[in-house]
């Protein structure tokens, strides 16, 4: 479902946000099948993947107009021939290059080759803290020890990295002694991710945390927040950032990006506000980047905190928070609904 070009009312395209962060989807085939996968990636190749020669366009595209960090993503990215080309290409234009691999792929080979094409930081995802609980939502046994030993051959590079978690009902008890591991394989981050239930996903409803339980993981982190050794962050879990202020931690970090200064590239050049929100803002086969960032409707109603409804619209921290916007479409249809799992009441009532 694609939103119209152009809309009245809301910002303007002059006061559209600034870019900084793309998450772009190379690819959606996999060497993993896990359970919680917003893309249902398959083994196989799916057509309609952007060229080459289209990728490397857009990449000239992107750096154009803005100077963002650039996710390449999947699927397994590693799985695409040319991850290294386009990651080169990138560089040379002056974007911040990261990549998001499962790890199983990653040798001292292709961890050099990353480096080399100035691949910044990787990230890798640890869902569990040993490896039944990581491959029984992974999909793949094996897939632990795969991805330890991705995080040595990078290790052994020097190429920074990042664990990432998604936070399920199976694993949320297992949080400490997983960043307890983060701590000690070196990771430069630890990101939490709050699951969003689309793709596969859609399929584990019954493993979200509710509202209380996922307010208890936030507060869990942001315990650790300030004596952190390492940066440490809340991904679709906007409301991290509202528990902050309320703590009086000042961070320049905010809560849900999509749409103020984060999008989505699919591997088939659609443009959504971000990878677990399906509504597509335009194509970069027909539209430039340039043009659907700042003219399209869904955009330029996600930037306008004052159209927000029900308690976001009356919070006062909506432009700290703002809710997670894919998890209000998922659970609503209507993206600027109140966000399904906060359990925060807003001064106002």
């Amino acid at each position: 479902m694609a939103a119209p070009t152009h809309a009245a009312g809301g910002p303007s395209a002059e006061q559209a946000g600034s870019l900084r962060m793309i998450a772009w989807e190379l690819t959606r085939t996999c060497n993993l099948a896990c359970r919680h996968c917003r893309a249902s990636a398959t083994t196989c190749a799916l057509p309609g993947e952007l060229s080459t020669d289209e990728a490397l366009r857009l990449v000239d595209d992107i750096a154009a107009f803005a100077q963002p960090t650039v996710i390449l993503t999947g699927g397994e990215p590693l799985l695409r021939p040319d991850l290294f080309a386009i990651a080169r290409r990138a560089a040379e234009r002056g974007l911040r290059i990261v990549a998001a691999t499962n790890g199983t792929l990653l040798d001292a080979e292709a961890a050099r080759r990353l480096l080399d094409a100035g691949v910044r930081r990787i990230s890798i995802s640890l869902d569990g803290k040993d490896a039944a609980s990581h491959d029984s939502l992974r999909g793949v046994a094996g897939a632990f020890e795969g991805a330890l030993a991705g995080i040595a051959a990078a290790r052994e590079a020097g190429l920074p990295f990042q664990l990432n978690t998604t936070v399920t009902t199976a694993n949320a008890d297992q949080l400490p002694d997983i960043y307890a591991l983060a701590l000690r394989l070196g990771a430069a981050a630890y990101h939490v991710f709050l699951l969003v239930p689309t793709g596969r996903a859609a399929d584990l409803r019954g493993l979200a945390l509710d509202a209380p339980r996922y307010e208890a993981v936030l507060n869990w982190l942001a315990d650790q927040y300030e004596a952190a050794p390492i940066e440490l962050r809340a991904t679709c879990a906007p409301h991290f950032y509202r528990i902050l202020r309320q703590r009086g931690v000042r961070t320049q970090a905010r809560g849900c990006l999509a749409g103020q200064s984060f999008c989505f590239i699919s591997h088939t050049g659609e443009v959504q506000p971000c990878g677990y929100f399906a509504l597509s803002c335009g194509n970069v086969r027909s539209t430039p980047l340039r043009e659907i960032w700042q003219q399209s409707a869904l955009f330029r109603q996600l930037r306008d905190h004052a159209a927000y409804r029900g308690k976001c619209g009356r919070c006062e921290f909506v432009r700290v928070c703002g809710g997670c916007r894919a998890r209000a479409y998922e659970a609503t249809g209507q993206p600027l609904a109140p966000e399904p799992l906060c359990a925060y009441v807003p001064r106002g009532g």
